[in-house]
């Protein structure tokens, strides 16, 4: 009796708290859904950053979006812009 008792305990215990018990299969889930979001994040930067090659790969290409990387990336500024440097 005390033998199947303690066996029951033991099995329990890992059911509830063992590598593949049900705190570990909710820590799986949570970490699903969180990996959901940055995937969902991640497909947005990606879907724009195709948007913006595709039209820089084209014949001729968008003038908005060049002037935007120029200023964002390589700091250009044209020469009617006033310049605010902040410390």
């Amino acid at each position: 009796m005390l033998l199947c008792l303690g066996l029951t305990a033991y099995f329990v215990h890992h059911a509830i708290n063992g590598r593949h018990g049900f705190e570990a299969r909710s820590r799986l889930i949570e970490r699903s859904a969180l990996l959901e979001f940055e995937i969902k994040s991640l497909e947005a930067v990606r879907a724009k950053l195709e948007r913006d090659v595709a039209l820089l790969a084209a014949e001729k290409p968008d003038p908005d979006l060049v002037e935007e990387i120029a200023r964002e990336v390589l700091g250009f500024v044209r020469p009617d812009d006033a310049v605010v440097m902040a410390h």
